[in-house]
């Protein structure tokens, strides 16, 4: 038995970060239903990452929907919110993701919906809070991760290099997996008390936590400024070796390892008798001085020598070498679902184990309203 079996999640959400809170809830065993608008739905269900589409939908609509049915209302419409008021009644836990105050013109905030369930977990993501100045900004991931500081911690270049945002929608999804936290903290307490309640978080606030570690050194350090290496930079706050390197075939990852026992094992005198303070100051040369010498022999050489000798190094895998390789294999994170319009299409499985097992699933992304009927006789609505 999964173990959110038995609870019912209601997704109003659109978008990323709502929908992959959800996603998780049900991989762990909640039943999830999306409420979707009867014309557009989902306006992920149009937004492309690529030109595949299937079955009319986005593959990223795809991706974060598996496992969840739809129940088309329009909530202007009297008649068709008060069917989603009682389908509240029964729920477990909501989920929405809209600018501050349009639940509210709803009639389905957080303290409307608390007087018909009490027992109710409330889900809520903005972008930036629903206070302050940026409280009417899109939330959306790009402008947050834009706004947090994130963007000037990758990519090469020092001090005068542009800022670089990551080529993940980074924002929504650690908001997403965050409120998942939340909500499943939030529905511990209610096993112990009966009690709901509203959890809340933010792009800007989850970005903001993505980045604790180097924020606290930063407020720590008298406010220096992120340092990016020149070459191969894999951390703005880290010392040579860490970054990586091109080698003669591919590219290879050094990770946080002694000079010393660099430069005996790539016969580099000029790495030795480099203090730590060195490894910051001269990062950039001792970096240059390493990648030079990688770059004169494979990968698989460079890793003959160093990881017989526990040097933390890796080989940089694009995704069909690591759909190939073995131990990608044995993860078994692949399985195949089946939409609700008979598509069939390979999808990742929960990167959660529970005892043992991963959660299984065998069913896709659902069409526009297509559990609207079946749901509305479940509940008498």
């Amino acid at each position: 038995m999964n173990p959110l079996e038995g609870l019912l999640v209601l997704d109003f959400s659109i978008f990323l970060a709502g929908p992959l809170c959800s996603l998780r809830l049900g991989d762990l065993g909640a039943r999830v239903i999306k409420i979707e608008r009867p014309d557009v739905g989902d306006l992920c269900r149009q937004l492309y990452i690529s030109n595949l589409e299937l079955e009319g939908d986005s593959t990223l609509f795809h991706s974060i929907n598996r496992n969840k049915e739809s129940f088309a209302a329009n909530l202007k419409d009297p008649r068709e919110l008060e069917r989603v008021r009682k389908l509240i009644a029964r729920a477990d836990v909501t989920i929405q993701n809209f600018r501050p105050g349009v639940m509210e013109k709803l009639g389905l905030d957080h303290a409307s919906v608390r007087k018909i369930n009490p027992k109710l977990v409330y889900g809520t993501i903005t972008g930036y809070g629903d206070q302050g100045p940026w409280a009417d900004k899109p939330g959306q991931d790009l402008l947050a991760q834009s706004l947090s500081g994130l963007t000037w911690l990758s990519g090469d270049g020092g001090k005068d290099a542009p800022p670089v945002p990551m080529g993940l929608a980074a924002a929504d999804m650690f908001a997403g997996h965050f409120l998942a936290q939340g909500i499943l903290a939030c529905l511990v307490r209610r096993a112990k008390t009966n009690e709901g309640g509203l959890v809340e978080t933010s792009l800007l606030e989850s970005l903001i936590d993505f980045q604790f570690e180097v924020l606290t050194t930063h407020l720590n350090d008298g406010g220096k400024l992120p340092d990016r290496s020149q070459l191969g930079n894999g951390h703005a706050y880290l010392g040579a070796p860490y970054g990586v390197y091109q080698t003669s075939d591919g590219w290879i990852a050094i990770a946080m390892n002694p000079l010393d026992k660099l430069a005996d094992l790539l016969e580099l005198p000029a790495l030795r008798n480099t203090s730590r303070a060195d490894t910051f100051a001269r990062r950039d040369q001792l970096k240059n001085i390493l990648a030079a010498r990688l770059k004169s022999k494979p990968t698989s050489h460079w890793l003959s020598i160093l990881e017989p000798a526990d040097v933390w190094c890796s080989e940089v895998l694009d995704w069909p070498k690591l759909l190939n390789h073995e131990a990608f294999k044995v993860l078994n994170m692949t399985r195949p679902i089946t939409s609700s319009g008979g598509m069939t299409m390979n999808s990742l499985g929960c990167p959660v184990r529970i005892d043992g097992i991963r959660p299984q699933f065998e069913r896709g992304a659902p069409r526009l309203g297509a559990d609207t009927q079946q749901i509305a006789r479940e509940f008498a609505l």
